[in-house]
């Protein structure tokens, strides 16, 4: 099993500056398909990311954090909702939510399309208490009706239907990578010029809101496009790390780490943008991942990344697949340079943020009821416990890395229902990071009880199942 080495050093002391007595600013910044070792702080031996490394330090560093889902778009809802993908019937991304794959042993069932106005959001919240709300980028969550101006954000710049760009470079449209869906284009990007890079046109779309907020408090919702494909760094970076690249390297792909490298400098503009504003001290900073790193292949056969020492990635259950980077400096409250190694799931935010902003008991007198719960208490006490033993996934669809799955992470045991050979898969991770060796026939019975909870959890969301498939019988 590979070794990580850790750039970000384990210290707990709270952080030195004092917590302005103003409602706080909500920085939260979403990547796109980035695995847990993506960055320099999580292990990565190609991929260059100080300015994140140095948010690290700053803040607490989760090393068991996961996404609700395996793919995009379900975990996009989770972080607006609180509540789970399979709650929400969005577990597969949008483009396929109808798609039944009828060539497959079992039909996938239809999902949702749109993320439904009956849903409170975060930025609902918010909104409510007074804050100038804001999405840029990547929003994956339904067609026009339900776009981020329907759920509670003030402003929406390069968001839409779709999960990816045609391009990284202007002008982001075109038919060429999604011909059977038609022409894709990023909106909102009014002043590109040929020559210029999604990411960095995104992030000058935030320094605009950023100031545009004046003394308002501001949640900013930066979801960038990147790491995502199409795998297209700048040039000049992807040619100094293809000078990198031994034959150790366990990330090899050169675009794909000048990728982090431009998504690093403009979290760096982003945080630098605030410190010149004076608002270090009253913004809240949440960088994360939707899922992990994609380990397909890209144009002339590359593979893309490598989530080692975790099995497998984007589309599965193993831990490449949903384990992801989080890191979160809470100013004036939270640990500086501290670990923290709770489960921790993308449900959690809605609920954490509320805590955070003070605005708890506003979801208290509605009774939402949430399937995430805040983890705030764990920004101040790394070491300490959630009352929360269990994490649930589920993706009744196919990937290229999968069939259609749930799976139950109880402390350090996790287990794998599998729908179309009804087999389970048990491991236990303190043991077996890797999960490369399934001891469900020697522990029957604890695969037994975590077989129950999941199927009790299952029904209690009335999750969709797939269905067999009499076609692919009669073949």
């Amino acid at each position: 099993m590979a070794t990580i080495l850790l750039a970000c050093p384990a210290v707990t002391a709270v952080a030195e500056e004092k917590t302005d007595s103003r409602n706080p600013n909500i920085l939260m910044i979403l990547a796109d398909d980035l695995g847990w070792t993506g960055l320099g702080c999580y292990g990565s031996d190609l991929h260059e990311t100080p300015n994140l490394d140095q948010l690290a330090r700053e803040g607490v560093r989760f090393t068991q954090a996961y996404a609700a889902s395996t793919v995009c778009t379900p975990t996009r809802a989770s972080i607006q909702t609180g509540l789970h993908p399979a709650r929400l019937h969005m577990t597969i991304w949008r483009e396929s939510a109808k798609n039944r794959n009828e060539n497959k042993p079992m039909l996938e069932p239809e999902c949702e399309e749109d993320l439904k106005h009956e849903y409170f959001t975060v930025a609902e919240l918010l909104q409510e208490a007074g804050y100038l709300t804001a999405h840029l980028g990547k929003w994956h969550l339904g067609s026009s009706k339900f776009f981020p101006e329907a759920h509670g954000y003030d402003i929406s710049i390069g968001g839409n239907i779709w999960g990816a760009p045609d391009s990284f470079w202007h002008p982001y449209r075109g038919a060429e990578r999604f011909a059977k869906e038609g022409f894709r284009y990023v909106p909102g990007m009014d002043d590109s010029r040929p020559g210029d890079y999604l990411t960095d046109k995104l992030t000058d779309e935030a320094l605009r809101v950023i100031e545009f907020a004046g003394e308002d408090p501001f949640f900013l919702n930066l979801c960038y496009y990147t790491v995502h494909t199409p795998i297209e760094g700048k040039p000049e970076d992807a040619e100094y790390f293809e000078s990198q690249i031994g034959e150790e390297t366990s990330h090899r792909n050169s675009h794909y780490a000048a990728m982090h490298k431009s998504l690093d400098e403009n979290v760096g503009r982003v945080l630098k943008k605030v410190k010149a504003r004076g608002l270090e001290n009253r913004t809240i900073v949440i960088f994360l991942s939707d899922n992990g790193g994609y380990t397909g292949k890209w144009k002339g056969g590359q593979v893309v990344t490598n989530n080692d020492p975790l099995r497998s990635g984007k589309g599965s259950l193993y831990e490449g697949g949903v384990r992801i980077p989080l890191i979160v400096r809470w100013p004036g409250k939270g640990r500086a340079g501290a670990e923290c190694a709770v489960p921790v799931t993308t449900t959690d935010l809605l609920p954490t943020i509320a805590e955070m902003t003070g605005l708890g008991e506003r979801l208290k007198v509605e009774d939402r009821k949430l399937d995430g719960i805040s983890i705030a208490s764990l920004l101040v006490e790394p070491t300490g416990l959630l009352q929360r033993k269990d994490l649930y996934f589920h993706y009744p669809h196919y990937y290229s890395n999968t069939s259609p799955v749930s799976a139950i992470r109880s402390g350090d045991w996790k287990l794998l229902h599998y729908y179309e050979d009804r087999r389970v898969e048990l491991y236990n991770l303190a043991a077996d990071l890797s999960e490369t060796k399934d001891v469900s026939k020697e522990k029957s019975e604890i695969a037994k009880q975590l077989s129950a909870k999941l199927a009790s959890w299952l029904n209690q969301m009335r999750a969709q199942f797939p269905q067999r498939n009499p076609k692919a019988r009669e073949k």
